[in-house]
């Protein structure tokens, strides 16, 4: 296993899987926010906050999972409103009108929520969807094993 941590994040990633925690640079006019990207094969090392770049080298046995943090004026607001780390998925939360990317057979979701006062969105793809039922466990086992402080 693999633990990852920075910015008050830390995932423990099971076997065959990779990951990254990380900040893009400063640029003017915007305040970054920390980014998690995580995944069943190598991640390319330039690749966009929701994978672009990444998901596109995926098999159909694959998962892709990115959890962004956004300002944290949003937490527990709207569309964060839902409290702590969604640690349940099944099938029907998967569809081809959530990817940020179309690509043929893959199926994303995206979940927006709060923990620990930071707003987040959990954005997974999956390699196929035809294979839900098989590759869904998998992105649980991360998403439980994410953890979050606070700033």
């Amino acid at each position: 296993m693999t633990v990852l941590s920075r910015f008050g994040l830390t995932v423990d990633l099971p076997w065959a899987w990779e990951g990254a925690i990380f900040q893009r640079p400063v640029t003017e006019g915007e305040s970054p926010h920390p980014v998690v990207h995580c995944g069943t094969f190598a991640l390319p090392p330039d690749r966009g906050d929701f994978g672009s770049g990444a998901v596109e080298t995926m098999t159909a046995n694959d998962v892709f999972l990115a959890l962004l943090e956004y300002d944290g004026a949003f937490a527990g607001r709207g569309l964060y409103a839902a409290d702590g780390v969604p640690w349940s998925l099944d099938a029907s939360m998967f569809s081809t009108g959530t990817l940020q990317r179309v690509i043929a057979g893959q199926a994303g979701t995206q979940r927006f929520f709060t923990a620990a006062g930071r707003a987040f969105c959990l954005y997974v793809v999956l390699g196929s969807a035809s294979l839900a039922g098989a590759l869904i466990p998998s992105a649980v086992s991360v998403l439980r094993a994410i953890t979050v402080a606070p700033r």
